[in-house]
């Protein structure tokens, strides 16, 4: 009897891969059967029978204990992507919605694409009692009062409740007096700065339900995470039952990762990712394989979506080439929805996506899903992945950049595929940041004693900061107040942001505000002339006016980037920790970071080529922040000067480069400082700091594991091809002595000496 193997659309471009040595690693995720179990009878009639009408007369297994979960107490489902985790809150919400008609439930959801797809969903869930509505900032105003009288589903994001909802409760004071369920989806993006702060909103809100007698059920979904019941207590000060077995069944799926071929020997450098990527998108849609790209930049999205058009048209196939399209942030909410609808009903075959679709949106049935570059975290990947597959089998495809961690992966493919996630790292109390939303906590209450349960035990402290610097008084029973109750301190406090005060971006041509950054950083990314990167558009840098707080932008189009080059210095304010570790002494505390911007340097966008050097003058910042550092023994004071500089600054880059799969943060929220002799410590030693005011958490993550940490980093540098260093290894795009100097070997030798111990 002859076998017949099914032939996937994808076989031909593997084998080819595999010819020419561009697949690296190629493996097969098996099927998993589903768990399924019984509705539960407890579940109100009106919401089973909505189940029955769709043709759900079972749910998975997960699905039913996180229905009992929720009905006891605070709940976080983290399960694979397309395992049904909105059903896992939907269910216990529309249950006490059709046990009680006053009863009001709050969504959030971190994108507004999001929110539609979720609106969607429950409507066509088809509960009578259940009247979901949208309120955002895209919501006609003379819509808003009738929201707030008659949805019991009001579904929202971090921004409107932080500026909109919460500072104007009195206007939603029945909605407050009869919220019962919070829901917050997608979690794992609350992390870091951003996740600092919607931690505070989310405690703002409870405050506020509070003063209105009603203390709201918080039901979480995340992908998977380390930590998914340290991440939900952090976001909102409760504890929290966690259901993370997945009882969905997991469609079989081929796993590869790809890298460009070499172009140049020497230098490491490798084939453009975009041409690559768009030989790959072609090919798979002309075999038929409906397929999304995720880039991480606007540019990026557009120029690979018109490469692979213009493959496919010189092939004849012009007819395919209208059947792929982009879809990013920037298009209008018509546009997003139209692209939305040709995905769900198979009319596009391909599409380029930032990590805007990264995320649960319902767009069908996907054959493939191919990730270009490291999207940061192993998190972000494997939910990237998980589009592909949903028709019972699926190409998950990762092709690699030129990056560090990009060339790390694809010499440990196996590592790779085996690697744990990452935990998500927050601090709700960062000082800056906290004492923002204290003040805007005072604006929607007299702050009292009995707020620390909600906002922190210290949070009188940080109150009496806020009445020396004027912005609080205390009155004489012991609660605070604003000082200027006509002001609105919310819009001070962007969530983007780890200061309460920023530089605003300002785009000259449209006048449009573009962002913030916070003022230490500012000298750095949005000085005189600098191209500045924003939603992955590029702008150049008109003028800095640091009294103003303002830099004014335009749209840039030239052939080159700008990169800062300063003096950095570290102060040792407090030490929290110390340890001994591979040999050295390792230490954890708090350090004061001061910044000198002295030029910058412009290169050629192609080839890195250095084009020139254009000095600035600007005064020296500072900010407060965590940081880790180690010092040195004798073994390294006794190097040449030269090469002692040379192997530390390699080691603090290569380690920065790897910290990421530690935590989930990108290398642009961590700094460092490398010395051959440090004034307090005395000794050749090597910092690596929170970049953000206050610290959030990621260099104590990098302090606990610290082990792992050289690990990774010697493995970078020891394995990487090139002969002296490179992007991929010891080169930073960051760094501000313009990487020099670097010494790739002895940096490999230092570490390997501390893993040796």
């Amino acid at each position: 009897m002859s076998v017949v193997r099914d032939i996937e659309p994808w076989d031909a471009l593997l084998q080819a891969g595999r010819d020419d040595e561009r697949l690296v690693m190629q493996a097969s995720q098996h099927p998993r059967p589903p768990r399924e179990t019984a509705i539960p009878e407890e579940l109100h009639p009106e919401v089973a029978d909505a189940l029955h009408a769709r043709g759900i007369d079972r749910l998975w297994a997960h699905q039913a204990e996180a229905l009992h979960a929720a009905w006891a107490g605070p709940t976080i489902v983290t399960t694979g992507t397309a395992s049904g985790k909105s059903l896992c809150f939907q269910l216990p919400t529309l249950d006490v919605l059709c046990r009680d008609a006053r009863a009001r439930a709050l969504y959030l959801y971190p994108t507004k694409a999001l929110a539609q797809d979720q609106a969607r969903a429950l409507s066509a869930l088809g509960v009578q009692r259940a009247r979901p509505a949208i309120y955002d900032g895209d919501t006609p105003r003379e819509q808003r009062t009738a929201i707030r009288r008659r949805s019991n589903i009001v579904i929202t994001n971090p921004d409107m409740l932080h500026l909109g909802i919460l500072p104007n409760h009195p206007a939603w004071g029945d909605f407050f007096a009869n919220l019962a369920v919070v829901v917050v989806d997608e979690a794992h993006v609350y992390r870091g700065v951003f996740g600092s702060h919607v931690s505070n909103v989310l405690r703002r809100l409870r405050r506020v339900a509070e003063a209105y007698g009603t203390a709201p059920r918080f039901l979480l979904a995340s992908a998977t995470v380390a930590n998914p019941g340290e991440l939900a207590e952090r976001l909102t000060g409760l504890e929290f039952t966690v259901v993370d077995n997945d009882g969905a069944p997991a469609a079989k799926r081929t796993i590869a990762m790809w890298n460009p071929p070499i172009t140049d020997e020497k230098t490491a450098a490798r084939r453009s990712v975009l041409a690559e990527t768009a030989d790959l998108l072609a090919e798979l849609v002309t075999e038929g394989a409906r397929t999304i790209v995720f880039m991480k930049s606007r540019k990026a999205v557009e120029l690979m979506s018109r490469f692979a058009q213009l493959r496919l048209q010189d092939q004849g196939r012009g007819e395919l080439a209208d059947r792929i399209a982009p879809y990013r942030a920037g298009y209008t909410a018509q546009q997003r929805r139209e692209l939305e609808r040709r995905l769900l009903e198979g009319e596009l075959l391909g599409v380029v996506a930032t990590n805007a679709l990264e995320l649960g949106i319902d767009i069908g049935a996907l054959d493939a899903a191919i990730c270009v570059s490291f999207p940061g975290t192993v998190a972000s990947l494997r939910q990237m992945w998980g589009r592909a597959g949903r028709r019972g089998r699926g190409l998950a495809l990762y092709v690699a950049g030129e990056d560090a961690l990009d060339q790390f992966f694809c010499r440990h493919p196996d590592e790779f595929l085996d690697r744990p996630v990452e935990a998500a790292i927050l601090d709700p109390f960062n000082e800056q940041l906290h004492a923002g939303h204290l003040l805007c906590a005072a604006h929607e209450g007299p702050l009292e004693d009995a707020d620390a349960e909600i906002l922190g035990e210290d949070w009188r402290l940080v109150a009496e900061a806020l009445v020396t610097s004027g912005d609080l008084r205390e009155r004489p029973d012991g609660t605070f107040v604003p000082r200027h109750p006509e002001e609105f301190p919310a819009a001070a406090v962007s969530l983007r942001s780890a200061a309460r005060e920023g530089v605003v971006i300002v785009d000259t041509r449209s006048g449009e505000i573009l962002g913030t950054v916070d003022m230490p950083r500012a000298h750095t990314t949005v000085h005189d002339g600098a191209v500045y990167l924003h939603g992955g558009r590029a702008y150049e840098v008109e003028g800095l006016s640091l009294e103003d707080r303002r830099a004014m932008v335009k749209p840039f189009e030239g052939d080159y980037y700008t990169q800062p080059k300063y003096e950095t210095d570290t102060y040792v304010e407090r030490l929290i920790e110390r340890r001994t570790a591979l040999g050295v002494t390792l230490s954890f505390g708090t350090v004061v970071v001061t910044e000198q911007v002295l030029a910058y340097q412009r290169k050629r966008l192609s080839d890195h080529e250095e084009i020139d050097l254009i000095g600035l003058d600007l005064p020296a910042t500072s900010f407060a922040t965590q940081a880790l550092w180690y010092e040195l023994g004798d073994d390294v004071a006794a190097l040449p000067l030269e090469q002692m500089l040379g192997s530390l600054h390699a080691a603090e880059h290569s380690q920065i480069a790897v910290l990421p799969l530690l935590a989930m943060c990108d290398r642009w929220d961590i700094g460092g400082l490398s010395t051959n002799l440090h004034p307090q410590t005395g000794r050749p030693t090597i910092f690596i700091y929170d970049g953000h005011p206050g610290g959030i958490g990621i260099s104590r993550r990098g302090y606990e594991a610290f082990e792992a940490l050289v690990d990774d980093a010697h493995r970078l540098v020891s394995e990487c091809p090139c002969e002296s260093g490179c992007p991929s290894c010891v080169q930073s795009p960051k760094c501000g002595n313009l990487n020099e100097p670097l010494s790739k070997a002895g940096c490999a030798q230092l570490m390997g000496r501390m893993l040796a111990s």
